[in-house]
């Protein structure tokens, strides 16, 4: 492991004991393999003069929310260090009482509430204290030749059998301490948990970090053969689809995907006793709130195999819980797929990512684990309390909703600009992710982790293929669809209009939306709560002169949604139609064509964008609010309808 101290960064801050530690923090935290997502901690003992001009010893301890990959000076928790010795010295403390008490003794009120290893941090009697989830160390607790290996490899560690985080672990460190047992060692190893070194030096301690887990991976390598080389498998969207239709229902709520087709992934997916060694435990307790005690392991039958995990939870539940948990979903936060990576599931992107992550390090580690004699993790029993800590069931009751498009997966057409892109932006906001389809460069710009701009020709039956596969890989189904895209051609009677532009307006605004629709309905049936929605136009109950190709295609647009309402319907998937008019915010509308229009009709252009029964203006974002509006539980009852926005409009009255 490379130390990642560099003298001239540090020489500016040698004498601020807290910028010291935020310093050496980043360093553990840009490495992955020793913290993940906001894993271990790390402290330093100083002193702040209060009010009173009186000096107080402090304990400053990285704050819970916060990661020691960004850490700043406001992410540290100043507790006051003479209190948390006098509750380190209680005979006994529940968890919640022990995080009211140092919540109490916080010497900002402002500050975060400080780690549930706080305690331990305080017990130890040195100045700065780093602690990871180092997966070289889990590696070795986790397995039989690793641990024979502990003792001779760390002989300037105490070794120390796994106790639950929070105050009984605070109480098991405190005892060592008292009993001499860290006098000469330079840090704890915690048997299914992690490290900590420490030293009253901030450079040493984190020295002491790097090095000794270099120790650990040096053990590791001498148990590994060459690695294979794997190429990636095919995954067949339809497959991952029924997954996260499955894992949604089992967690009550749309989940989006992420798949790892990785080497560490596929190391495992194709090891040969991975439904067994994959589905024993995690690398720490840690990370079971997070993932759950056990990944999921599917192979031929998604819908059974999960739902044996589901019966298998629920069992476990029924062995370990008390009067006082609520039980929680049964569903996997990640599974192994058979012979093609590893899948993660979340409500969110941020959480399928954290997910993704921890299960790579965990496929790793198992794999390591098994070349040195198999992978031992903690049994049942204390996972059940991590998973059901009464710190987490806590926050469990004070809930909180959700939006309902948190994890649902949406397609746009005509993302680039205008209704589309609005439509894109704002239910990306709500939570969803969304891939947006454009022939403009400009749908680039929705790119992020919850958004995919696809530069698409809507024409081309490939490129539509292709987005659907490519939505489905990316985010793990789709739930909606908005067809929103189409083209206005400068208005031309029917015996000036040539036949070309005909068929180019009629394949855009209708032809294409069919094929979309032709792709993507195998997906919708396995989406959670689908809703498609048309964008029609005002032009389909009232037409003008010189708009046949659009009127006409519009038209079309409007019977298929009609005719697909009814086919979908004994799927729960709900089609309507909206028909916008005169919506002028947008590219196809300049300053010059609205004052041209206007004049036709004899108005300024104010009276010409309000010419409705309401006298009021229609703007991208109220066509992109009753959109979303028509794909929610809203209209959850509602299905081909047709629904106009256009501040009402006498010819269609």
């Amino acid at each position: 492991m490379k130390n990642l101290w560099s003298d001239k960064e540090a020489s500016s801050i040698l004498d601020d004991d807290l910028a010291l530690r935020v310093y050496t923090s980043r360093l553990l935290g840009q490495e992955d393999s020793l913290v993940l997502h906001g894993g271990g901690n790390t402290s330093v003992k100083s002193t702040v003069v209060n009010f009173f001009g009186e000096e107080v010893e402090t304990l400053y301890i990285k704050g819970s929310g916060w990661d020691l990959k960004t850490i700043k000076k406001e992410g540290f928790s100043p507790v006051d260090q003479k209190t948390c010795l006098k509750l380190s010295a209680k005979a006994s403390m529940t968890d919640t009482e022990m995080v009211t008490q140092l919540r109490l003794a916080l010497l900002n009120p402002n500050a975060p509430d400080g780690s549930i290893e706080t305690l331990v941090h305080a017990s130890i009697p040195y100045k700065f204290i780093d602690h990871t989830h180092a997966d070289a160390i889990l590696v070795m607790t986790n397995s039989p030749e690793g641990l024979k290996a502990l003792e001779s490899t760390f002989p300037d560690f105490l070794v120390l059998p796994y106790m639950m985080p929070g105050f009984d672990l605070a109480k098991q460190i405190q005892d060592a301490v008292q009993a001499g047992q860290i006098e000469g060692k330079i840090g704890i190893i915690l048997l299914s948990h992690g490290i900590f070194t420490f030293a009253d030096d901030a450079k040493l301690s984190y020295d002491r970090m790097i090095e000794s887990v270099s120790r650990a991976e040096k053990v590791i390598a001498t148990f590994q053969g060459e690695a294979k080389q794997l190429e990636t498998p095919e995954v067949d969207p339809i497959v991952i689809a029924t997954i996260r239709s499955e894992v949604s229902k089992l967690r009550g709520c749309a989940q989006t995907l992420r798949i790892d087709q990785g080497s560490e992934a596929l190391a495992l997916a194709t090891h040969a006793n991975a439904s067994d060694i994959g589905t024993r435990g995690p690398m720490t307790p840690d990370h079971t709130i997070r993932t759950k005690r056990l990944a999921g392991f599917i192979n031929d039958n998604p819908t059974a195999d999960l739902n044996s995990y589901k019966e298998n939870y629920l069992a476990y539940y029924d062995k370990h819980h008390g009067e006082e948990h609520t039980c929680l979903d049964p569903s996997p936060r990640w599974s192994i797929l058979k012979d093609k990576g590893i899948l993660a599931f979340g409500k969110t992107r941020k959480e399928v990512g954290q997910i993704s992550d921890i299960a790579q390090h965990t496929a790793k580690a198992i794999v390591e684990s098994d070349a040195m004699g198999g992978w031992t993790p903690l049994e049942a029993a204390p996972l059940f309390d991590i998973e059901y800590w009464e710190l987490e069931q806590r926050k469990l009751k004070k809930g909180g909703k959700a939006s309902e498009f948190e994890g649902k997966v949406a397609i746009v057409t005509g993302a680039g600009h205008g209704i589309g892109r609005k439509v894109a932006v704002d239910l990306m906001s709500k939570g969803a992710c969304v891939v947006g389809l454009d022939i403009s460069k400009a749908v680039l710009e929705l790119t992020s982790d919850q958004g995919l701009g696809v530069i698409c020709d809507i024409s081309d039956s490939k490129q539509l293929s292709d987005v659907v596969a490519t939505t489905v890989k990316t985010f793990g189904g789709i739930d909606i669809i908005v067809a929103n895209a189409g083209i206005f051609t400068a208005g031309q009677m029917v015996d000036e209009l040539p036949l070309d532009v005909w068929n180019r307006t009629l394949n855009i605004n209708l032809t294409a939306h069919m094929q979309l629709m032709h792709y993507a309905i195998p997906y919708l049936k396995l989406g959670v709560d689908s809703a498609v929605v048309f964008v029609g136009s005002r032009n389909v109950g009232a037409p003008g002169p010189g708009a046949s190709a659009y009127s006409v295609s519009k038209a079309g647009i409007t019977q298929l949604a009609r005719v697909l309402s009814m086919e979908l319907a004994p799927f729960g998937v709900r089609v309507n139609v909206l028909h916008p008019d005169a919506v002028f915010d947008t590219e196809l509308w300049t300053e010059e064509k609205l004052k041209r229009s206007a004049e036709r009709y004899g108005m300024s252009v104010e009276e010409y964008k309000t010419r409705n029964l309401l006298k009021t203006e229609i703007a991208s974002k109220d066509v992109s609010e009753l959109c979303i509006s028509m794909c929610s539980s809203v209209f959850g009852k509602t299905t081909g309808a047709q629904i106009p926005i256009d501040g009402g409009n006498d010819r269609i009255i």
